[in-house]
């Protein structure tokens, strides 16, 4: 498990299935974040380092992602944020807990290039969409999380692209 001791309540910018594009409208739409996710997918080495610069990031490796570079990304990562805790994986379907008895207070994953925020039996359901090139009318998109005293509220950011 990953934890960071960040503010009381932290902002988590969520971001997945760049392939290897670094919108700079995505950049600015993670400005501010105390933590970046990406959920796989990242495509190159060098989006990790773009993210860098804004915050701290961590990635999970997704079904295209091949390489020296992606073999040190996990599949999936537990990652605690201010007593919240988010399970990162890249492709929902894959997923082979229950979060709920898990403890875990959200979902975060990608691969489907569709946007989605649901709750189910008390988790956060949290996909970003896609960032990287535009796939099928899907929108390009990132997602904000924030962590509150009780809750996690979650906004889906569709980027002018």
């Amino acid at each position: 498990m990953i934890a960071y001791a960040r503010p009381a309540m932290p902002r988590i910018g969520v971001i997945s299935d760049t392939h290897g594009l670094v919108r700079s409208e995505a950049l600015r739409a993670l400005r501010g974040a105390d933590l970046i996710v990406h959920a796989g997918d990242v495509g190159t080495p060098e989006v990790l380092d773009a993210l860098r610069t804004i915050a701290p990031v961590v990635a999970v490796r997704g079904n295209n992602d091949r390489g020296r570079w992606a073999r040190a990304l996990a599949e999936t990562e537990v990652v605690e944020q201010s007593g919240r805790v988010l399970y990162v994986l890249h492709d929902v379907h894959e997923l082979d807990v229950d979060p709920r008895a898990a403890g875990y207070d959200a979902v975060i994953a990608g691969h489907s290039h569709q946007p989605r925020v649901e709750r189910r039996d008390g988790v956060l359901y949290l996909n970003p969409g896609s960032a990287g090139p535009r796939r099928f009318r899907l929108p390009v998109s990132v997602a904000r999380l924030r962590v509150e005293a009780r809750r996690l509220q979650a906004e889906i950011v569709t980027l002018d692209v």
